[in-house]
Order: structure tokens, then C-alpha cells, then sequence
């Protein structure tokens, strides 16, 4: 048993072990047909490498007074049942094709994989038989994906080259505890130290394993900007702007952003995906600001051409992921930095455009009124915040003023409107009156202009502070949107 820990173990060698159980402790089985396809997803487009890692397994080695030696599984739960359910859907397919008489025409020609398969039944079955699940939960969710997983390994593109793949060139690195504290403090410290991996975290790892393999020299220079921000600053890029923006703009709720939302940020990687018509614009524009910031010229006029992000585009895995970031990190950072500082003028300028005294006066009025630091306040800010980046994503400086004054009265009508704001306050609203989304569908700065917001009347102001009316309620009188 002791030969097991720190060791890499093929999935057939996983499975072959005796001694497997999850504890009653465990969290129920919770994986999805979506983790099921992206597993499937990895075994098509990974076959060219010589081994592939899943990850990790912990096991807590004790003895049990009825099973004798057993090797709880400590961490790595979901991805071993799933392995176990796939390698038994494959041994019942080849049970079902031997019965009915398709051995000649069978996919299983390689005697060594039928070998592998009928010594896995044994070991499979019997975990089968004693395990028990208290959880319903974990049943229901066993038995579902068991049925996908059948319709999966019978198709015949699931060929003998995948199966060999799975079996004996994916493999998990074991590692076996004696102690049950000591289990947990090992997996807590596989786990940020006994936190949850960030969301941001868990994209930094699913990119990097993105990388082509010819720029495996950039990875460095790729996340250097990202190692050096701190990672509180990260989870504010991602959580308050890049997942808000993308989400409203498909009207979608934007409360929290967790681990179960980071599938918003992969999309394709250039290298694998298909030669499919709505991957091809990023193809194209991947290689061609390569191509030219390649180009000798770039060492005589020193130019450097940037990727055209946009904020609600599909995502390029793997490196252009790392660029993307620190663009929108250092483009939020500088906008909200100069609405900053235009609070303290009375002319005003923002991405080097100059700002009309009204856009000048609203950017004063919101970095200055007494309770904007409120959580509602806050709440109401990050809306403007979000639509005002998201304009000037798509339209740059033009029409700028305009927007300002847009992006102020739509968010903070909320704000007047409202005794209280909380967050589930700020995401139904967006979703009620999406400027957001009128903006993504906007072909010109100015439909944005021509989108008619409702004037407020005194009635409806639940926002007042001891029978007094504040700033930006001044400020709304003055733009003649309250009556």
C-alpha cells in the first residue's frame, strides 16, 4: 500500500485497487452531463500527448473493523466515480455487442484492451456491491451520468484509440495519509491553503493548461502582469465588471460570481476547435496581430498592434485569456481613475476626450455627494460604472458626454427610487430597464442617444433624508428628469 503514495497511477491501475471507498463524510456526487463532456472533450483533443494528467487523488489509509484495510478517498471523489461509471459503461457495451454475435465487427479488436476491461469488472463490481451512498443525491446523479456515459462510449467515434487513451495514458498522481487530520490538512493545502480556490484562480489554471505548445516560452511574460496584481484586485476585475457586463448584456442575473460561473470566461482554443464559421473571425484576427507585430517593420516604427477585445466576445483560451485581462485591468483601472479625477474639476476630460459641463458636473456630483459611500450608494455605482465601460468598449470617446448623462440617470433612478438598494435590488433592475443590453445592440452612438429614459416624479423619490432632497436629486431636476 505504502508503494501508492506520491505515485502516478494509469486510470486502469486506479481502478484496480481493492481497497477503494468513499467515506461517509464525503459531500454527495454531484458532477453534471456538462463535466461529463468536457472530460470527453479533453480525451478527443489530448490524444497526441504521450500521458495526460487528471489530477490528484488523497487517500486516508486506515484499517476498517468489517472491510479490513481501506483507502478512503479524501479528495478527488467525483472524477474517480466518473472514471469507474466510464470504464463499466465500456465493459457492458462489450458485453452487449459479444451477445449479440458483432465480435468480428466489434471495436474491441486489441486482445490487450479486452484483457484490461474484463480484469477491471472484478474490482468495479465489488466496489459497486459494498459502497454505499446515503446521500439520494449521489444516486440519482450515478445512475443519470451512468446513462450518459453509455450512450458516450457505444458511439463509434469512442474508438479503441480513445479507450487506450483513457485507460493507460490518463493517469492521477496518489497520494495515501495514515492520519485523518493529516488527510484533510494535506487536502486543504492542495486547496489554497484551506480556502477555496478564487474563481480567478481556477481560470488562471484552466489557461495556462490551454497554452498551444509552441508558446510554452510566453507563459511566463503571459501571467507576469497577472502574478503582480494582488489577487483581491483580480476578484474585483472579474466579479464587479467583466462577469456583470457579460451577463447583463445577455440579460442574465449578475449577482454573484463563483466557482459554478467560471465557464463564462473559456471559450475555444484556436489549436483544437474545428474550422467552424463563427470561430473563424478569431482566427483570423489572432494570427493576423501576430503576423504583424512580427513583421521586421515593427523593429524600424516600433508600433505594436493590441488584440480588438471586446467585452462580450467569445474567449481565446490559453494565452490571449492572460492579454485580455490585463487590458480590461488596466482599462477599468484608468477610467475609473479619471472619473475620479474629474470629480474634483469644474471642466472635466475622460480618455482624453473633453466633457461637456453637464458630463463634468455628474462625474463631480457622484465622487462627491455626502452618502455615496452607502452599500446601496455602491451597489448603484457599479451599474453606471458597468454601462459607461461597456459604452466605451464598443464606441471609444465618441458621443462620450452623451453617455455619461445616459449611464447617470438610468442607474441612479434606482438609487432615488429606493429606500433600500441590496444587490438582488441593483441585478432586477438591470434586468427590468437593461441599458446594458441596449448598448450591445446598438449599431451607432447615436441609438444609445435616441433610447428614451422615464422622468421621475416627486411621489416616487423614496430616497429622501429627513423630508430633504440630496444631490442627485438636484442634479435630476437640473437634467429635467424630475418633475
Amino acid at each position: 500500500m505504502k508503494s501508492l503514495n506520491n505515485q502516478v497511477q494509469s486510470v486502469s491501475q486506479l481502478l484496480a485497487i481493492t481497497q477503494l471507498a468513499i467515506p461517509g463524510y464525503q459531500r454527495p456526487y454531484r458532477w453534471s452531463a456538462k463535466n461529463i463532456a468536457d472530460l470527453f472533450s479533453d480525451l478527443a483533443t489530448r490524444q497526441e500527448k504521450s500521458a495526460y494528467r487528471l489530477g490528484s487523488v488523497v487517500f486516508h489509509q486506515h484499517t476498517d473493523t468489517k472491510r479490513g484495510e481501506t483507502l478512503d478517498i479524501v479528495d478527488g471523489q467525483q472524477r474517480t466515480l466518473t472514471l469507474m461509471l466510464t470504464v463499466k459503461a465500456l465493459i457492458e457495451v462489450l458485453d452487449d455487442e459479444s451477445r449479440s454475435g458483432k465480435d468480428k465487427a466489434t471495436r474491441f479488436q486489441r486482445q490487450d484492451l479486452r484483457q484490461q476491461l474484463a480484469a477491471l469488472r472484478t474490482p468495479i463490481d465489488a466496489f459497486m456491491a459494498r459502497q454505499c451512498f446515503p446521500s439520494r443525491d449521489s444516486e440519482l446523479n450515478l445512475r443519470r451520468n451512468y446513462l450518459e456515459l453509455r450512450r458516450l462510449v457505444a458511439r463509434p467515434e469512442f474508438d479503441e484509440q480513445q479507450i487506450d487513451f483513457l485507460l493507460n495514458r490518463c493517469q492521477v498522481v496518489c497520494f495515501v495519509l495514515q492520519d485523518i487530520s493529516e488527510a484533510f490538512q494535506f487536502f486543504d493545502s492542495q486547496n489554497a491553503r484551506g480556502r477555496d480556490l478564487a474563481p480567478h484562480d481556477l481560470l488562471k489554471a484552466f489557461h495556462l493548461r490551454e497554452f498551444a505548445e509552441h508558446e510554452a516560452s510566453l507563459k511566463a511574460e503571459a501571467v507576469a502582469h497577472w502574478e503582480r496584481l494582488p489577487s483581491d484586485e483580480l476578484a474585483n476585475l472579474f466579479a464587479h465588471y467583466l462577469y456583470r457586463v457579460r451577463q447583463w448584456a445577455e440579460g442574465k442575473s449578475a449577482r454573484y460570481f463563483g466557482k459554478s460561473e467560471v465557464d463564462l470566461f473559456k471559450g475555444v482554443n484556436l489549436d483544437q476547435v474545428g474550422h467552424f464559421p463563427y470561430v473563424e473571425a478569431l482566427r483570423i484576427a489572432h494570427h493576423f496581430v501576430d503576423e504583424y507585430n512580427s513583421q521586421y517593420q515593427r523593429k524600424i516604427d516600433g508600433q505594436c498592434m493590441a488584440f480588438p477585445f471586446h467585452l462580450d466576445q467569445m474567449i481565446i483560451n490559453g494565452r490571449r485569456f492572460f492579454e485580455m485581462a490585463e487590458y480590461y485591468q488596466k482599462r477599468v483601472a484608468a477610467i475609473v481613475s479619471e472619473e475620479s479625477d474629474s470629480a474634483r474639476g469644474q471642466a472635466a476630460t475622460l480618455l482624453g476626450e473633453a466633457l461637456t459641463l453637464q458630463a463634468s458636473k455628474v462625474l463631480r456630483t457622484l465622487g462627491s455627494y455626502e452618502r455615496r459611500h452607502r452599500t446601496g450608494d455602491r451597489y448603484v455605482r457599479a451599474m453606471f460604472d458597468c454601462a459607461l465601460i461597456f459604452y466605451i468598449d464598443k464606441f471609444g470617446s465618441q458621443g462620450l458626454s452623451l453617455a455619461i448623462e445616459k449611464c447617470f440617470i438610468w442607474a441612479y433612478r434606482c438609487r432615488i427610487r429606493q429606500r433600500a438598494v441590496q444587490l438582488a435590488t441593483m441585478d432586477n433592475y438591470v434586468l427590468e430597464h437593461n441599458l446594458i443590453r441596449a448598448i450591445r445592440d446598438a449599431r451607432l452612438p447615436g441609438d444609445l442617444h435616441g433610447c428614451t429614459l422615464p422622468s421621475m416624479s416627486k411621489q416616487e423619490n423614496k430616497n429622501n433624508h429627513n423630508g430633504t432632497e440630496d444631490e442627485l436629486v438636484e442634479l435630476f431636476r437640473e437634467m429635467k428628469y424630475y418633475e
